[in-house]
């Protein structure tokens, strides 16, 4: 496995160049040894080439340069009269520098690959949680961005999917409350669960229900662990296409930031976020949220954000105005409505608008039939 040091920092054309540095300054070192008084010795300093070296190199090329700079201080040392040799003490300075050296490079390097294997744990992690997603998937063209505000993490409690099924094609968003790897596990429980009822089940309502039962059984599991984090929720927007394209789209929030409609004629709420977080239920004196069904025109696309987005702050506390940014950037361009494009410019915009300072995890979402004709369907609020 390479390094950071030797693989990242300096390369040119495609190969690694970090030994230039060393070896250019034992030259530099030399040549100015030999150009200066004798009262006035540089071989000395050669001691700090095995410690660039150890800094940005392998452990075979920081002994290296160790041991060829103890030969270089022997070498350069004996060319000059007695009386202005260093001698035995410089010696053995140089020689402890280089062994040093070598022990913090190995150091550096087992730390280097301790960091590459947590990061692909985290990045293995993510992909588990959040599956790596078709451009076009289940007759849905969609494009997505997600920050954690853990830059380490690389994943955290907003989790999104998409399930083709036998009934439509179903779509989920949502942001588990807390963070850490506990939100994770959440996300991770509440994505199994929907991807297997968004499949089978034929309401959308009965995957509701299920989404809503799986957090609740988690919660019980973590508490009977012992653990002081088990009354998590989730906010959450579930969503279904019909497999018979009608315009109209199933839809249920629970306690989420409603989608929003981009088309080219403007931005528009898709409905009210009338229900409880999943998890919450039993708080609920009306029963669950209800399946709406709003219609959305052919080329339209549903924006999902997570509150990473609409709680974004600038420097004077200004909340980040999503839907008048997306209107804007559409009225602009109407190419805009396109997912992928869509995503850039709310994701610009979020990080803009906070000077990069996200404080929680950021999911931008978004989502649209692919175009083709669509045949009359009813509508109900």
């Amino acid at each position: 496995m390479s390094t950071v040091g030797r693989g990242q920092l300096l390369r040119l054309r495609g190969r690694s160049v970090a030994w230039l540095p060393p070896l250019l300054l034992l030259a530099a070192i030399t040549v100015v040894d030999f150009n200066t008084g004798g009262e006035f010795r540089m071989i000395s300093w050669v001691v700090l080439v095995p410690g660039i070296a150890a800094a940005i190199c392998g452990v075979r090329a920081t002994a290296v340069f160790a041991a060829l700079s103890l030969v270089t201080y022997f070498l350069a040392d004996s060319a000059w009269p007695g009386r202005y040799q260093s001698g035995l003490p410089d010696f053995v300075l140089v020689a402890v520098g280089g062994v040093l050296a070598v022990l913090a490079c190995a150091v550096r390097v087992r730390g280097e690959r301790a960091m590459l294997h947590m990061r692909d744990v985290a990045d293995t992690t993510r992909r588990t949680v959040l599956r790596p997603l078709p451009p076009v998937w289940g007759g849905l063209e969609h494009a997505e961005v997600y920050l954690a505000a853990d830059s380490e993490a690389r994943v955290g409690g907003d989790f999104y999917d998409i399930q083709p099924g036998l009934h439509g094609t179903r779509v989920l968003v949502g942001d588990v409350q807390g963070k850490g790897l506990g939100a994770v596990e959440a996300a991770a429980a509440l994505l199994g669960t929907f991807r297997e009822a968004g499949y089978h089940e034929p309401d959308l309502a009965t995957v509701a229900e299920r989404l809503e039962t799986r957090m609740h059984r988690h919660d019980i599991h973590v508490t009977a662990l012992g653990r002081d984090d088990g009354d998590r929720f989730a906010t959450a927007v579930l969503l279904n296409f019909p497999a018979v394209d009608t315009g109209v789209v199933e839809a249920m929030v629970f306690g989420h930031e409603p989608p929003l409609v981009v088309g080219e004629s403007g931005v528009r709420p898709l409905l009210a976020g009338d229900g409880l977080p999943l998890g919450l239920a039993g708080l609920a004196s009306e029963g669950p949220p209800r399946v709406h069904l709003v219609r959305v025109a052919p080329g339209e696309t549903l924006l999902l954000t997570s509150d990473g987005v609409t709680e974004a702050r600038d420097g004077t506390g200004a909340f980040y105005v999503l839907a008048e940014e997306v209107a804007r950037a559409v009225a602009a361009d109407p190419r805009t409505v396109e997912p992928e494009r869509l995503v850039t410019v709310v994701r610009d915009g979020t990080l803009r608008h906070c000077g990069g300072r996200l404080a929680d995890d950021t999911t931008v979402f978004a989502v649209r039939r692919v175009n083709r004709p669509a045949r009359k369907g009813r509508l109900q609020s």
